[in-house]
């Protein structure tokens, strides 16, 4: 019984083992594949991220493989025990899961194309098991470093939660906590599908896709940001002009988004910036478009608004810096509690 709940449920600290001051094993300097270290610091520029999603020696090697990668290392996170060996992590008594770091030059690759790999390549309802492979160790996890990828990690996750309950699958599973020590595994471990391309791989995603934005597809079809209000004049409606450069409102269900349900993305009308995912609208009955949150945080900016007598929160494309609507704290609780009201006139729509 006692195994049974070590596999199911996350351990403690109180019953967590021990651990060390130090690392039993001697950690190798270079990636077997890349020829980069595997410990920082690295260059001006990598970041890193850290992704649970099963047994580590497969979800390496998805990582490793994706342009923009600096390094890569399998090891232990999200858990109790300082510098854990295999076997203590594999017990289910140290609260770590199998995990990989990984560090991207963010010029290359965005931690949003990062995320769409991770939830593609394993199925993230599975709780505490993956595929066969059943433990604590094996659950999927986030571990994010800072607010930035907080909000897109949870954004991602609301996301996808849709896309696969829409494919019948149960919800996500996946735990997003903030990135604490991440315990570099033996060197047997480091990139074990280099040196065993046989070895096992029990990764199997579900086949349903992640649609968020990446930096790629955010990149696709942008206008050239115009540089003066003449040019603006010139290139936009009287009545988007109206909206998107003097902060103006459409009035209320007039709006050609107001009642809509397509798949696809809601760009800026300005600059073709994506914005909003269909995933994240839904129905608030005020009148204008409304969405649960924005496709990615940096997509926005969010700017005190004290223009009617009362202080709002304004939405501008990070962009070209215009006018969408504003936010407020009255949205569904179990999407985050806000209401995203945006102007139709701010927005183009690209079926996916």
């Amino acid at each position: 019984m006692l195994f049974s709940k070590r596999r199911n449920e996350i351990v403690t600290s109180e019953d967590a083992l021990p651990g060390r001051d130090r690392p039993a094993f001697a950690v190798p300097t270079r990636h077997a594949v890349l020829g980069t270290p595997l410990q920082p610091p690295f260059p001006e520029g990598v970041q890193t991220a850290v992704f649970a999603l099963g047994c580590f020696w497969g979800a390496e090697r998805i990582f490793w493989q994706t342009p923009g990668v600096y390094t890569t290392a399998v090891g232990y996170a999200g858990g109790h025990t300082p510098n854990p060996t295999y076997e203590e992590a594999c017990s289910g008594r140290t609260g770590h899961a199998e995990a990989v770091l990984v560090a991207f030059d963010r010029d290359q690759i965005s931690y949003a194309s990062l995320l769409k790999i991770f939830f593609e390549a394993h199925d993230p309802t599975q709780g505490m098991r993956q595929g066969n492979d059943v433990g604590t160790q094996y659950r999927s996890a986030i571990y994010y470093a800072d607010e930035e990828q907080r909000q897109a990690a949870e954004s991602a996750r609301d996301m996808y939660n849709e896309a696969l309950e829409r494919a019948g699958f149960s919800p996500i599973t996946t735990e997003i906590a903030p990135a604490g020590p991440f315990y570099y595994a033996e060197e047997y471990h480091q990139q074990y599908l280099h040196k065993v391309p046989d070895g096992y791989c029990g990764l199997a995603g579900t086949g349903v896709s992640c649609s968020i934005p990446t930096s790629s597809e955010a990149d696709d079809g942008l206008l050239e940001v115009a540089q003066t209000e003449e040019e603006w004049r010139r290139r936009l409606t009287p009545e988007q002009y109206a909206v998107l450069r003097q902060a103006g409102t459409e009035r209320p269900f007039t709006g050609e988004y107001v009642n809509t349900d397509d798949d696809g993305i809601y760009r800026c009308a300005a600059c073709s910036n994506p914005l909003f995912d269909s995933l994240k609208k839904y129905e608030s009955d005020c009148g204008w478009p409304s969405f649960t949150d924005a496709v990615l945080p940096e997509a926005v900016d969010l700017l005190e608004d004290r223009s009617q007598g009362t202080v709002r929160t304004e939405v501008r494309c990070a962009r070209c810096d215009s006018h969408l609507g504003h936010v407020f704290d009255d949205g569904p609780r179990d999407s985050g509690g806000q209401r995203w009201c945006i102007n139709s006139l701010s927005l183009d729509f690209d079926q996916r």
